[in-house]
C-alpha cells in the first residue's frame, strides 16, 4: 500500500533517476511509436484499455518500449501487478508470487499480472514453473526479451501467450522523444534548446533506441553547460544544444549488434545478400557493421568462402583461393588489420561473375541418390583389380586421344549427361562449357599405334585406381 512516505522516497528516486526513466510515459496516449502493436484498434491497446488483458510476451531489440508498456499496464490495470527478476529470480521466488497470487485471487477475486524482463535469461526450469499457472490464468504472464522469444522461450508458454514484437523507433519517433524531453516538467524543463544539427546527430546515434537517444541527450546538455553541473540550468536562459556538444558526449558512434541474436543473423544475411546481389558498397557497410560490433573474424570469412562457392562457383574460381586467404588471414593475423583482408575478399565476391550451379548441382544428385532408384556403375567404368574384369568391356583413356576427350557412357544408365550439372551463362563457368563443346566437336579418335581402346586399368594411366581402392 502507498503511504506518504512511499510516495515522497518514489519522488526522490524519480528526481534522480536518468532522464530515460523520468520520460518513461504512464499512458498510452504519451506513448509513441510501435503503431503496429500498440496503435489505436490493435489487440494489445484494447486490452491495456479495458483491463482484459491475457499473458503476452513483448519482444523486440533494447529500447523500443517493451519495459514502457509493462509499466503503463502497471498504472492503468485494476489487477496487482508483481515484478519478477529474471536475472536473480530463483524457481522459489516464482512459487512465492504464484502462491500468492493464487490467494489472492480466491480470496479477494483479484488477478495478478506478473511481469518478467529479459525472460529468455529464465532457465528452463524456472519457465516451466510459470506453465499451470499461466495456463489457468493464475498469473497474467507479460514477458519482455530482446531475443527471439520462439528460440529462447520455452515453446509450452509461447503458446499460452500471445507474442507482440515491437521493432526500431522511425527517426520521427525520436524526434518527438527528444524535443518532449526538452520542454518536459519532469525533463529538461526548457532550460535547452537544441540546433538542428544536433537534433538529427542524436537521431542518428540512436539507431531506433529511445532510451539512448535521450541518454545521448542528457549527456549534451551537461556538455552545453559551462561546468557540466545540471542544477545551473536555467530555463529564464536556455542554453543551446549543438552538435559538437552531442559528439563530446558521444565520442563513438556505436550501433547496436548482438553476436547470438536476430540482430546477429540479420546483418550476415544482408551481407551474403549484398555480395551475391553484386553490391560492393553493401557488402562493405555489413561487414563494417560486423566487424564494429565485434564479430569473430573467422565467422565473417567463413561466410565469405561458403558465398565463393554458392553463389559464384566456376564462373570466378579464383574467388574460393581469395577467401580461404582471407580465412587464413583472420586466424593468422587477427583484427586490426585482418578488416583490409575480409574487405577484399567480399568486394571480390561482390565484383566477381555470379553463378550458383554448383549448389544446385550436388543438390539435384543428392536428391537423385536419396529418393533415385539404385544405379549401378558401368561395366567399363568399374575397377579392374579383380578376377573376371576382362569382360568388363573397354575403357577409352581420355588421354590418348589429341582432345583429351573421348565420347563414353560415365553416368549410370538412366540419367543423361546435362541431367544434373546446369552451367551458368556468366565467367569461367560459361567460357570453358564453350570451349568443351568446341574442342568435342573435332575429335580425331585415339593415336595410331596404341591400344587406348583397351587400356582398362593396365600401364600408362588406366583408371588412376590401386588396389584395396576400387
Amino acid at each position: 500500500m502507498d503511504t506518504l512516505f512511499s510516495n515522497i522516497e518514489r519522488s526522490k528516486r524519480r528526481a534522480n533517476a536518468p532522464l530515460a526513466v523520468r520520460m518513461r510515459p504512464q499512458t498510452l496516449d504519451q506513448y509513441v511509436g510501435q503503431e503496429e502493436a500498440v496503435g489505436e484498434g490493435s489487440w494489445l491497446r484494447r486490452a491495456i484499455e479495458h483491463d482484459t488483458l491475457s499473458s503476452v510476451i513483448l519482444y523486440g531489440p533494447a529500447g523500443t518500449g517493451k519495459t514502457t508498456l509493462a509499466r503503463i499496464i502497471a498504472n492503468t490495470t485494476h489487477a496487482e501487478f508483481v515484478e519478477v527478476s529474471a536475472v536473480t529470480g530463483t524457481v522459489k521466488d516464482l512459487r512465492r508470487e504464484i502462491d500468492n497470487a493464487n490467494s489472492r485471487l480466491l480470496a479477494q477475486g483479484r488477478r495478478t499480472i506478473l511481469f518478467v524482463d529479459e525472460i529468455h535469461r529464465f532457465s528452463r526450469t524456472q519457465q516451466d514453473a510459470l506453465l499451470h499457472a499461466v495456463e489457468d490464468r493464475i498469473v497474467v504472464l507479460v514477458g519482455a526479451t530482446t531475443e527471439n522469444p520462439y528460440f529462447e522461450v520455452n515453446g509450452a508458454l509461447i503458446s499460452r501467450s500471445r507474442v507482440v514484437e515491437l521493432h526500431p523507433l522511425a527517426d520521427d519517433d525520436i524526434g518527438a522523444l527528444v524535443r518532449r524531453a526538452l520542454i518536459a516538467e519532469e525533463g529538461l524543463r526548457g532550460a535547452f534548446t537544441i540546433e538542428d544539427d544536433a537534433l538529427r546527430e542524436i537521431v542518428t546515434l540512436a539507431g531506433g533506441d529511445g532510451r539512448a537517444a535521450l541518454t545521448s541527450l542528457e549527456l549534451a546538455s551537461q556538455m552545453a553547460l559551462p561546468t557540466g553541473d545540471p542544477s545551473e540550468a536555467d530555463p529564464e536562459h536556455p542554453l543551446a544544444i549543438t552538435v559538437q556538444n552531442v559528439l563530446e558526449a558521444n565520442p563513438r558512434h556505436g550501433l547496436p549488434y548482438d553476436k547470438s541474436g536476430d540482430m546477429h543473423y540479420d546483418i550476415i544475411s544482408a551481407f551474403i545478400k549484398s555480395m551475391r546481389g553484386s553490391d560492393p558498397d553493401a557488402a562493405l557497410y555489413w561487414l563494417a557493421r560486423m566487424i564494429d560490433g565485434g564479430e569473430d573474424p573467422k565467422f565473417i570469412a567463413r561466410r565469405i568462402m561458403i558465398c565463393a562457392s554458392e553463389d559464384i562457383g566456376n564462373a570466378d574460381p579464383t574467388a574460393l583461393l581469395v577467401a580461404e586467404a582471407a580465412f587464413r588471414a583472420a586466424e593468422v593475423i587477427g583484427y586490426p588489420e585482418c578488416r583490409i583482408n575480409l574487405a577484399q575478399a567480399a568486394i571480390y565476391n561482390a565484383l566477381a561473375p555470379k553463378s550458383n550451379a554448383c549448389e544446385a548441382s550436388i543438390d539435384r544428385a543428392l536428391a537423385e541418390v536419396r529418393k533415385g532408384p539404385r544405379r549401378e556403375v558401368p561395366n567399363h567404368l568399374r575397377d579392374r583389380h579383380r578376377p573376371g574384369s576382362e569382360t568388363y568391356g573397354a575403357y577409352l583413356y581420355p588421354h590418348d586421344y589429341p582432345q583429351g576427350w573421348v565420347q563414353q557412357q560415365y553416368l549410370p544408365d538412366g540419367l543423361e549427361p546435362g541431367s544434373l550439372y546446369h552451367p551458368g551463362p556468366r565467367g569461367w563457368e560459361a567460357w570453358r562449357i564453350e570451349a568443351t563443346a568446341r574442342d568435342r566437336g573435332i575429335g580425331r579418335g585415339p593415336r595410331q599405334g596404341t591400344d587406348a581402346g583397351e587400356r582398362g586399368g593396365t600401364a600408362g594411366g588406366g583408371d588412376g585406381v590401386t588396389p584395396g581402392e576400387g
